[in-house]
């Protein structure tokens, strides 16, 4: 069956209470396109909980900063439904324009105090409840049972699945394990942008948070240590400019106050040219 895709977000309602009047339940996979192995495979583990699946493809100009890359940002929705189509099991492509989104005199906004500043946050601010707020929308759009988000976006997985909780969504919030190349590189739409030689080099972001994480589970617990080998292994490749490496707790990003207690997942953010890379991995505590 050909995937349907959808503008309006009245023509959205109302298939999706057909649905719910027909007792189906949904599944819902929110995007801003440019899809690769990592979006279908959250489309693959949607198709195995629900009958009906709707991905929206929506490039939230809420969640840019003034000098970020939302004109730059990729944008291929025809291809984007081809693969889609090809993956199969999606009924719904919601494809909305920003006017709908934001209509005229749009005021109003989600946002988390608590960890919304740290992390990702700290160098773009703003940014965390320009994501709440547009998938807080699509999520009474859309009406989901479920919604399915990567790992890869750890903090912005923690953020949402604490909206559904605080403001009682009615829907659960499932993470799935991130998709990444055959050297490691987590899959990003982020990844077009990197030229040949820094494609070569991105994978060693993933090279040293996976020696991180070896040490940790081998003994080491000291926080800081963990850290700095970290940074001085990055450092080794002057391509890359460190935004950020923390290690912090997997169940609410709290930092540790020296060492290791609990399982942990150390996330990182750097750049390399022009394009900001981010990436994560969970380990336990020996």
């Amino acid at each position: 069956m050909p995937v349907s895709t959808i503008i309006a977000p009245s023509d959205l309602q109302r298939r999706v209470r057909e649905w719910r009047l027909n007792g189906k339940t949904i599944g819902f996979v929110p995007t801003m396109g440019a899809l690769h192995e990592g979006h279908i495979s959250l489309v693959a583990a949607a198709r195995e909980k629900v009958d009906h699946i709707v991905v929206s493809i929506f490039v939230n100009p809420l969640q840019f900063g003034p000098k970020e890359d939302f004109g730059s940002y990729p944008r291929m929705l025809q291809a984007d439904i081809e693969k889609l189509q090809a993956a199969g099991g999606v009924d719904i492509v919601f494809a909305p324009i920003a006017k709908d989104i934001y209509p005229e005199g749009f005021q109003t906004n989600i946002t988390n105090t608590a960890i919304a500043g740290i992390l990702c946050g700290r160098s773009r601010p703003g940014h965390f409840d320009g994501v709440l707020t547009v998938v807080g929308k699509l999520f009474n759009l859309v009406q989901p049972d479920f919604a399915f988000f990567g790992k890869k976006d750890y903090q912005q997985l923690k953020l949402i699945s604490n909206m559904v909780r605080d403001l009682a969504f009615p829907l659960t919030v499932l993470g799935i394990e991130t998709r990444r190349e055959s050297d490691g590189l987590a899959m990003s739409s982020r990844n077009l942008r990197l030229t040949k030689d820094e494609r070569e080099k991105a994978p060693k972001i993933f090279a040293a948070l996976k020696r991180l994480a070896e040490a940790a589970e081998a003994g080491e617990k000291d926080v800081a240590m963990l850290v700095k080998n970290f940074e001085n292994e990055l450092g080794e490749e002057k391509a890359f400019r460190l935004d950020y490496i923390d290690v912090r707790s997997q169940d609410r990003l709290d930092a540790f106050s020296g060492e290791l207690n609990k399982p942990a997942v150390a996330l990182v953010a750097a750049h390399l040219g022009n394009v900001r890379l981010i990436d994560n991995l969970e380990f336990s505590a020996p």
